[in-house]
Formats: C-alpha cells, structure tokens, sequence
C-alpha cells in the first residue's frame, strides 16, 4: 500500500485478548472490577481464569490497563495474549 493511502486510511486502533489468573476466592470481586473498566469485556472464565478482550488507541494504552488489572487485589497475573491492529476510518466511533 502507498504510504499516502495508508496515511488516508485512519488512525490505529488495538485490540488485544489478555488471560488474568485470580486467587479463587478472589475471582467474583475481580470479575466485579472488570466490570466496570472502560474498554475491557470479559468473555468467559473458569478455575480461577478469566479471559478478557482490552481496547485502545496504543500499545502504551493496552498496557496501562494491563498494568491496573495486574494491581487489583486477587489477581495473581495479568498476561497479555494477542495484540491485533484495525485502522479506523475517519469519523468511525471505536
């Protein structure tokens, strides 16, 4: 792709899926915390896991979020699996 067409294309935007492990007594209060992040949507959990999609504007983005959800009391790890990249055209809501 020409470099003027991509620069025409929109901004980035990443999505990444990350696994968080809780201690198990800890896994509904964490579960609750998720909840109520902006840009974080849980999609399944199970013996003390739960699997999560993360959006944002950056890398940099993703990783604060990560770095958050590893501080929050219960969880033992916070582990980014996958990172993809969709550009967003302009005047798109993410």
């Amino acid at each position: 792709m020409p470099e003027a067409a991509g620069a025409r294309a929109g901004t980035p935007y990443h999505i990444s899926s990350a696994v968080i492990a809780t201690m198990p007594q800890a896994t509904e209060a964490v579960l609750a915390e998720l909840a109520g992040m902006e840009k974080v949507e849980i999609h399944g959990h199970g013996g003390g896991k739960i699997v999560v999609v993360l959006e944002g504007k950056s890398t940099g983005q993703l990783g604060d979020c990560l770095t958050r959800i590893s501080l929050l009391d219960g969880v033992i790890s916070a582990n980014m699996v996958f990172e993809h990249v969709e550009m967003e055209e302009e005047g798109q809501e993410p």
